[in-house]
């Protein structure tokens, strides 16, 4: 080294310089987002309300009927509210009662808190235990993310289920993987970090699911700058949904809910 010119042995010592402080930089950025994520996974999260109920009818006698199930994670059941007719399902339920044509919506839902797309076989197969349903909604991804499941793989379970459900005549819609980059239960720069990981898992998620006959809603293009503009769309946890979030949501997902019931039977 000591044979170099003085302005390369200057060159070479800013080099290291760089690199070596690019290295604390990046092992104390990775000390940060870990922390974030103990944080993150030890906070109180709001539980499954047991007094809910998972089956209702919904709509006037006599209205053409729909049989509507959710499957998926704590979305599909509401988690975050204590009503039913604060939960996703219980607001689609009115939307579809009370809108043009209006069905007498029997709802149910197999969703369990926590699960991910691995979790959807079992849900399916409880879905269609006796008379399957007409429109199934499937809630599911973020579980995927905060579990650092591949985008692919999870995205493969996903469309296997899609698949099952059009093979028994169900028409489907999936809501993709919310915007996680909204949620306040996770400090920055974790938060980024996750809200990038969900935008990759919903892309795969697009591709099995049209793949598979699906219909998709992509929930955090179309509901993401509310939530993010909006606290309120958050119940006390700041990760689930409130009664307002649901309503967003919702409302993102009943266009194509409503063209999923006009295509099945008026019985």
């Amino acid at each position: 080294m000591t044979g170099l010119p003085a302005g390369s042995r200057v060159a070479v010592r800013v080099a290291r310089t760089a690199a070596f402080s690019l290295l604390a930089g990046a092992l104390g950025g990775a000390a940060v987002l870990a922390g974030e994520a103990v944080v993150a996974r030890n906070r109180r999260y709001a539980q499954p309300e047991l007094g809910l109920a998972l089956r209702a009818t919904v709509g006037r006698a006599g209205a053409p009927p729909l049989r509507l199930v959710l499957l998926g994670d704590s979305s599909a059941l509401g988690v975050g509210v204590d009503r039913l007719g604060d939960t996703i399902g219980g607001q689609l339920a009115e939307l579809l009662a009370e809108g043009p044509g209006g069905r007498r919506v029997h709802l149910s839902s197999v969703g369990v808190s926590g699960s991910r797309s691995t979790d959807l076989a079992t849900q399916v197969a409880r879905a269609l235990l006796g008379e399957p349903p007409d429109v199934a909604v499937i809630l599911v991804g973020a579980n995927d993310v905060t579990g650092m499941r591949r985008p692919t793989e999870a995205a493969a379970y996903l469309g296997a289920a899609v698949h099952r459900l059009r093979q028994a005549g169900v028409e489907v819609v999936v809501g993709t993987c919310p915007d996680l980059g909204a949620v306040r239960a996770i400090a920055s720069p974790l938060r980024q970090v996750v809200g990038w990981m969900g935008r990759r898992v919903a892309l795969a998620q697009t591709g099995a699911v049209l793949d598979a006959g699906g219909t998709v809603v992509d929930l955090a293009t179309e509901t993401g700058p509310v939530f993010r503009a909006d606290a309120g769309t958050f119940c006390h946890d700041g990760y689930h949904p409130s009664a307002d979030g649901y309503r967003v949501w919702a409302h993102a997902l009943l266009p194509a809910v409503i063209a999923a019931a006009a295509v099945t039977p008026r019985r």
